[in-house]
């Protein structure tokens, strides 16, 4: 099984990178399952029905959220009937934290879990509820999305899971990281996959906004950032065991 996983799209300018070069994607690496995270999609928090609807026109078969999974209370209202994966690890809340994908005759377990470390204490353990799904499902495969702001608990995580998971992909933090690879007891790992969206704002936002905020302590809300976009995903081969990087620059503003 091949599947290809899209970084946190953002905004305006993540979904016109998807719409762009979705289907060049497809065509190259003939993926079997295509799986996007899209926390940030409805102008950097959350995602309307619009916009779920146009990413699963697509050809997508599963959306991933995380934090900003509440952003936009739409989501509330058709979260139940769609295929988007919620945060495994909150205590209640509507929807699924994980969701079965059928692909000739083959599962696929697809988990999104929220990390607690600088984010949200409050939720369950990201580690004890995805072990306990796995171990709960019958899928033939399964892929971790731990949207988390440390690094050391997504590696952790992808330890924890090691032999337990087929793939542990990061995200959240929107900047791709350089250590996808194949763990000791065969799982395939990646700290961060990267973002789907603007390059030279500041993972997302408009740079001036940020520095601001930074230099003056003065906030006024985030605007997704203009210019030049970028597409980050990643490439896993489940029977060959092997998980590749992908970037892409936008041709023009």
């Amino acid at each position: 099984m091949k599947v290809l996983f899209i970084g946190d799209i953002y905004g305006r300018p993540g979904l016109d990178m998807l719409n762009t070069y979705l289907a060049e994607l497809k065509s190259t690496y003939k993926p079997n399952i295509i799986i996007v995270n899209a926390e940030n999609a409805s102008n950097g928090r959350g995602i309307s029905l619009k916009i779920y609807k146009e990413i699963m026109s697509l050809g997508v078969h599963a959306i991933t959220m995380g934090n900003w999974v509440w952003g936009h209370k739409e989501l509330f209202e058709f979260i139940d009937d769609s295929n988007i994966v919620r945060p495994i690890n909150f205590r209640e809340a509507p929807g699924k934290g994980s969701i079965e994908i059928n692909y000739n005759g083959k599962k696929l377990l697809v988990i999104n879990a929220l990390g607690r470390t600088f984010m949200n204490a409050n939720m369950e353990c990201p580690f004890q509820t995805t072990k306990k799904a796995i171990e709960q499902s019958q899928a033939d495969y399964t892929i971790v999305d731990i949207h988390a702001e440390a690094t050391s608990e997504k590696v952790a995580l992808g330890h924890y899971l090691d032999g337990i998971a087929t793939a542990v992909v990061g995200t959240h933090t929107h900047v791709p990281t350089a250590d996808e690879r194949m763990l000791p007891n065969g799982t395939l790992y990646i700290t961060d996959v990267g973002m789907t969206g603007p390059i030279n704002g500041v993972i997302g936002v408009t740079k001036e906004i940020v520095l601001d905020r930074f230099l003056n302590g003065f906030s006024i809300p985030n605007e997704v950032a203009p210019g030049p976009k970028q597409l980050n995903a990643v490439m896993m081969d489940f029977t060959k065991k092997t998980i590749k990087r992908i970037h892409i620059e936008s041709e023009t503003v």
